[in-house]
This record gives structure tokens, sequence and C-alpha cells, in this order.
């Protein structure tokens, strides 16, 4: 690129200092050159104004400006870190790795605390290594390197081609200005960037595009190929700084170390498992279940595709991956979810005999039992893991939690049983807190006993109390059936007396001629049977009227001697009270509640006297009218 023209001055150094470096850090490089040419026009020889232009030439992608104005500030100060710095950098770009990492340590020797000089020292080694290759990658034997023969006789022919006395930092300018042939080494070099050229080539080929001019009067065939200059010097340097058979080689290593690599050594497995096992535990401890279940799945699909060698215990932390998992699902709520993970656990513990694993997969399978209310599998699965407990803390709360199932299942007694059993495994761990949870525990159960004895007396009592419902009911069904009976019997007699009856009149009306001429045959007989009939009656009055006489004489003398007998009894009495006087009143005081409780019971007593006395009564009074009515009937009969 050509010196850049200076405009007329306007403005001081440090003002045309300041806006170049504020046009600089805007990416605008053109207009930042032509403050700092300017600049110096001023004040000529200023070694930060020529490095500040120095880093515009470079970005310009004018490398020998760059590089002139670079020695230029090291003109007067040869240990001026900033150019040397910036005279490396040029270097680099152009592709003098080996000058550029001299200038590189004699920056780092003057400066060693700037981190820009150890960055270039490192990244100049690595193109030359890259360029040249590390002794450790280059493995020369006796029978020769096809390769590097090649290179040896490609480097023959170029040393044919030029000058005898060039000088060999003229021999790289020379090949730097070849381009790049080869259309798949290009590819490779550019990457997403060859796309670009190629469209770009592909403008050049539009004849009017091409004779167009844009508003900076600048043509576009000049923009097309400075972007396509631009594109194959980038290219060059890439070609320099890292060439096709040091990619390639770099690929071969590559691969080589990711063989290496994936032959893990068993320090790494072990800090990778308990690093994993860390972080499932974290995220599940800090409210996170979702995380815990994904990283815990993630380190199941690694390990599931580790061989046996490389994690001896491999089945073991497989089985604990499935637990923890099984443990994020539970705080998920994904009860059928977990229980498939928890059984996959127990599944797996079984098969490689661990007791340990088989006691945890039958503590949490329980747990999601009791979770979703299946309180009997609950109790069956820890009643399994009963002889696993090792510690009188595990039994505490093993036994407390198949007693709540029980409470649950509203079994009292086989819930204060556990209850108790876990109040003295409590005792025996001294833990206060599961002291006081089976302590709960034991009360609840019997109080639930005690309201279950009340309950099921309540329901003896209904049942009681029903069935003596249905035996009145029966009863009063019975009656009726009775009278019911008595009516139809009742009905049958006065239907079969109406029959009697009608007979009897036809009867009477056949033989009422044969009882006149009988009456009048009989008027003889009857006189004399009454005569007979009247003697009888007068002995019959005579004989009665004695049998008063003695009676009435029986009776005075009976309430004589009674009068007599209540006298002597009435004397006794006195003497006895006398002497009695002062017992009585005490036994009178006694003896109220006593007679007020044989009063209210002789009440009860008499009550129920007269209710019978007047079913009796109401009995006897029916028989008698069926009595009456018979009579009435014999005599009806009779007449």
């Amino acid at each position: 690129m050509a010196d850049v023209e200076p405009e007329e001055l306007v403005g001081t150094f440090p003002s045309l200092m300041a806006e170049g470096a504020l046009l600089s850090r805007r990416g605008e490089h053109s207009k930042a050159l032509l403050c700092f040419t300017n600049a110096l026009q001023l004040q000529k020889g200023d070694k930060h104004c020529l490095v500040a232009r120095s880093k515009c030439y470079l970005k310009l992608g004018d490398t020998e400006n760059s590089l002139k104005d670079a020695e230029a500030s090291l003109q007067n100060d040869k240990t001026f870190s900033k150019g040397l710095y910036q005279k490396a950098e040029t270097l680099y770009t152009m592709g003098d790795f080996e000058f550029a990492l001299v200038f590189y340590h004699r920056g780092h020797k003057l400066r060693p605390e700037l981190q820009k000089f150890r960055l270039g020292i490192q990244k100049a080694q690595e193109a030359i290594d890259n360029c040249v290759g590390s002794p450790s990658s280059v493995k020369l034997e006796n029978k020769g390197d096809l390769c590097f023969l090649s290179r040896q006789a490609e480097s023959k022919k170029m040393k044919q081609k030029l000058p005898v006395n060039l000088a060999r930092k003229d021999q790289k300018r020379l090949d730097k200005q070849e381009p790049v042939r080869n259309v798949k080494a290009e590819r490779q070099l550019l990457g997403e960037l060859y796309a670009d050229k190629a469209y770009l080539e592909k403008l050049l080929r539009d004849e009017d595009l091409i004779r167009s001019n844009t508003k900076q009067g600048m043509t576009v065939e000049d923009l097309i190929l400075g972007g396509i200059k631009y594109l194959d010097t980038r290219t060059e340097f890439w070609q320099q700084q890292k060439p096709i058979y040091a990619r390639v080689r770099d690929r071969k290593l590559r691969q080589q170390r990711w063989i290496r690599d994936k032959k893990r050594k068993p320090s790494e497995v072990a800090r990778y498992i308990v690093k994993s096992m860390e972080d499932i535990d974290m995220l599940l401890t800090s409210g996170c279940p979702e995380g815990s279940c994904k990283k815990a799945e993630h380190v199941l699909k690694t390990i599931k595709g580790w061989a046996d060698v490389e994690v001896p215990n491999k089945n073991e932390l497989i089985g604990n991956l499935y637990s923890c998992i099984g443990n994020a699902q539970i705080d998920m709520r994904q009860m059928g979810a977990a229980l498939q993970s928890h059984k996959m656990d127990l599944e797996i513990a079984k098969e490689n005999d661990l007791p340990d694993a088989i006691s945890r997969a039958l503590d949490n399978i329980g747990r999601v039992y009791a979770r979703i209310g299946k309180f009997q599998e609950a109790i069956v699965t820890w009643e399994e893991k009963i002889p696993m407990a090792k510690t009188s803390l595990e039994k505490t709360w093993l036994f407390h939690e198949i007693g709540r199932c029980y409470l649950e299942l509203n079994q009292a007694t086989e819930a204060l049983e556990y209850g108790e059993k876990s109040l003295q495994s409590a005792e025996e761990e001294g833990d206060v807190e599961w002291q006081l949870n089976a302590s709960v525990l034991v009360a609840q159960a019997q109080d639930f006993g005690y309201v279950s004895e009340y309950f099921f007396e309540k329901i003896k009592s209904r049942h009681n109390m029903e069935q003596e419902n249905d035996k009145l009911e029966e009863r009063e069904q019975e009656n009726e059936r009775n009278e019911r009976e008595k009516e139809n019997e009742r009905n049958e007699r006065e239907e079969e007396e109406n029959e009697r009856h009608e007979k009897e009149e036809d009867e009477n009306e056949r033989n009422g001629q044969e009882k006149e001429t009988d009456e009048k045959n009989g008027q003889e007989c009857n006189e004399v049977e009454r005569s007979g009939e009247e003697r009888m009656e007068s002995e019959r009055n005579e004989r009665e009227k004695e049998n008063e006489r003695n009676e009435s004489e029986k009776e005075e003398n009976e309430r004589n001697e009674k009068e007599e007998e209540e006298n002597e009894r009435h004397e006794k009495e006195e003497d006895e009270n006398e002497r009695n006087g002062q017992e009585k009143e005490t036994d009178e005081k006694n003896g109220q509640e006593c007679n007020e409780v044989e009063r209210s019971g002789e009440e009860r007593m008499e009550t129920e006297r007269n209710e019978r006395e007047e079913g009796e009564e109401e009995t006897v009074s029916e028989e008698e009218e069926d009595i009456r009515e018979d009579l009435s009937e014999q005599q009806g009969y009779i007449s």
C-alpha cells in the first residue's frame, strides 16, 4: 500500500493523536492513518505515533510500511517495549516466525510483567512447531523418510531457480507472493471464507458490474480485487502459520490422544463417579429433583457404556443410580416411575448378592407404597427388611413406620405392638426425638383401641335394641294374628249360631202344634210338680236361716279373740318403743334413703301390678262378657 498523502494540518499534535486513537478503536483505520501522519508532520520521529501508525498499516494489510514504522520507533531507543512488540507482531503477520520470536524474547526480557510478550512467544513457537514439527513428533529411521526426501527435492528446485546471493528474508517474501494453486488446500485453509472468495471471483466475470463506480468514486472491480487480495494474503499467512501437513499431523495426534484418553485411569474414573454422585445429592437436597434426575440418568448411561474392567463395582453403582433416580422421582410425585426404579435397584442387588443395597431398596419401596396408600404392601416390604436392620435407630424408624401403617389400616393391636417395639429401640439408642414419636404412636393406638371398643359396644347395644324391637314387632304381629283368628272364630260362631237359630225357628214352627197339645197334657203334671217344689223351698229356707245364725255366732267369737290379741300386741309395742327409741331415730335417718328407694321400687311395683290387674280385669271382663253371651245364647236356646 502506498503512503497516504497528508492533508492540510488542522489541530495540534495531542488532538491529532487522540482523534487517531478514537478512529482506530472504531475500526476506521484509513482515517486514523491520516491523523497519525499529520501528527508526525508536527512532531517528526515520535515513537508512540510511529507505533500507532504501524498498527493502522498492519490492520490495513500493508505489512511493509508497518515494519518500517516499527523499526523507525526503535531507531533512537532500542529498549522501547511497544516498538519491539509492534515489530514482532508485524514479522509474525509476514510469516517470519523465527525473527518474531527473537523480538518477543527481547521485549519479554525487558518487560517480563507484560502478558502480551509471553503470549507472543507461545504463538510464535507454536507456529514454528506447526511448520517444522516438534522433535518428539519426528521419528527418522535408517531406511529414510519419503516425505522428507520429497520436501528436500522441492527445496533444491527452489534454490536452483533463485539467485545465489539472495538473502533468506527476500526468499520468504518471494515465496509469499506465489498464490496457493491447490484448490483443496485453499478450501481447507479458508474454511467458511472459501465460499466468499468463490462469490467474489464469480462477480469478476460480470463485466457490467465491474465497470460501475461507487459513491466514493472507486470502481467495483477495485473493491473485488482488494477483497480477493486480502483473502489470498490471509491464506498465505495461514499456510505459513499452520501448513497442511501440520494440520494432518495434528489430526492424527488428536486421534491418538483420544484413543489414549479413552482408556481411562482408575483414579480418573473414581474421581468422575464421586464428583457425579456429589452433584446428584446436592441437586436433590437443594430442591431441584429434575436436575438431579437428569444428572443421574446421564451418569447411568455413561457408566453402562464403560467396560467392567474400568469399573469393578459397576453393578453396585448402577443400582445406586437407580435409587437416586427413584428418590428424585418421589420428590417429583412420579410414584409409578419411582416404584419401577427402586424395583430395578432391588433386582440388581439380589442378582449380585448386595445386602446393603437390598435393605436400601426395600426401604425405598416401602416408602413409595406408603405414599400411595398401599399400607399392606408397605408392611410386607418393611417386615422383610427387619432382619437386615443393623442399628437400633434404624429399627426404631422401621417399627414406627410399620405401626403407622397398621394404625392407618384400623388395626390398633398390631399398631400398639410395633409402637412399643419402636419405643424400646429408641430407648436403647437414647434418641429423645424418636422416643417422643414412638410414645405418640402408642398413645394413638391405645386411644384408637378404646374408641374401637366403645364403638363395638355401641354397635352391640344397637344390635340388641334392634333384636328387641324385632321381637316386639314379632309379638305384636303374633297378637294381631291371634286377634284376627279370634275374630274369625267369633264370626264363624256367629254364623253357626245364626244357622242354628234359623233351624230352631223352623223346628219351632213345625212343632208348634205338637207343643200346644203337649202343654195341655202337661198342665196337670206341672201343678203336681209345683206343689212339691214349694215344699222343698220352704225346707231349704229354714236350713239357710239356721246356718246364718251359726255363722253370726262364730264371727262374734272371732272378733273378741282378735281384740284381745291386739291389746296384748299394743302393750308389747309400747314397751319396745320405749326401749328402742334412740335406736329408731338413727335407724330412721339411715333408712330414709332406703325407704325412698323402696318407695320408688314399690311405686314401680304398684304401677306394674296395677297395669297387670287392669289387664287381668280386662281379660276377666272379656271372659265375663263371653260367659254372659253364652248364657244368653243358652237361655235363648232353652226358650
